[in-house]
């Protein structure tokens, strides 16, 4: 197990990105990361847990997320039910109570990394609800009178895609890192990752359509590091690398353009540029 964080063989992490996640663990608080969707802000909490050997628990938030459901939900419905049908069960109220994954997370017997993913899908007031909970490592059960607390503070990683400003007495009580869109070399890094056995001239040919895409002003969602990839996996497919290596996006269409753009807003606008010569 790694002492600290220094990316693993799946995971190109920068340096700054090192820093942070690492003061994150040693002052004990959570880690918010920002950036761009496909910039691998939910890998990296996969990885984190791969090189500190630890598991994880993932909480997904949607927009119905309540902070409530992390925590636990209690099941009045069934309990009524039950009674009613005489059930032995109803004497222990434990029975109806829906463990979260922030109480999943305090029961466990060894430190585990706790994930809350996209945080800014939720209602705004989501985060100030979790404000207690996350700096006292506990919380109160009402239906039985218990109050359940962390047997090993978590490493806590939460990612937002930035749809929604979070609340300031929240940020003051993480530690925040921007994950910024990797340049050429990185990005190369990453690649050779996935494919370790593609030459460098065709690493070099995907790379200057890709960026040459992303530089074209208007685009409602740039394509990403997770659509980089994919769109190598189908050039290799269709063995057409051939054709982009003198491809120029002015007049040219890249093939498998969508893998690369993933809506039909950026996809006409391409066209229409195109036609133009930009």
């Amino acid at each position: 197990m790694q002492n600290k964080f220094e990316g693993t063989a799946q995971y190109i992490a920068t340096k700054e990105l090192q820093v942070a996640v690492n003061a994150a663990v040693h002052l004990q608080r959570p880690l918010l990361v920002k950036g761009e969707p496909g910039t691998g802000k939910t890998l990296l909490a996969h990885e984190i847990a791969e090189a500190f050997q630890k598991k994880i628990i993932t909480w997904h938030i949607k927009s119905t997320t309540v902070a409530q459901q992390g925590l636990y939900e209690y099941d009045a419905v069934s309990r009524l039910r039950d009674s009613q049908l005489g059930d032995e069960k109803v004497k222990n109220i434990e029975n109806y109570l829906k463990k979260g994954k922030l109480w999943e997370a305090f029961e466990s017997d060894e430190q585990v990394v706790l994930l809350i993913d996209e945080i800014d899908k939720a209602d705004i007031e989501f985060p100030n609800d979790l404000l207690l909970e996350l700096d006292k490592m506990e919380f109160f059960v009402y239906e039985s009178q218990k109050t359940i607390r962390a047997k090993h503070r978590p490493i806590i990683i939460i990612t937002s895609n930035n749809e929604k400003e979070l609340p300031d007495a929240f940020l003051r009580r993480c530690f925040f890192y921007y994950i910024t869109f990797p340049d050429i070399p990185t990005m190369q890094s990453i690649v050779k990752v996935h494919f370790p056995d593609l030459s460098q001239n065709l690493i070099d040919d995907a790379m200057k359509v890709f960026y040459n895409v992303r530089e074209i002003k208007g685009l409602k969602k740039k394509p990403s590091t997770s659509e980089l990839i994919d769109w190598i996996k189908l050039l290799k497919y269709g063995e057409d690398f051939v054709t982009i290596r003198d491809l120029d996006v002015v007049t040219q269409t890249p093939p498998y353009l969508g893998g690369l753009l993933k809506n039909e807003q950026d996809l006409t606008l391409f066209e229409r540029l195109k036609r133009f010569g930009r």
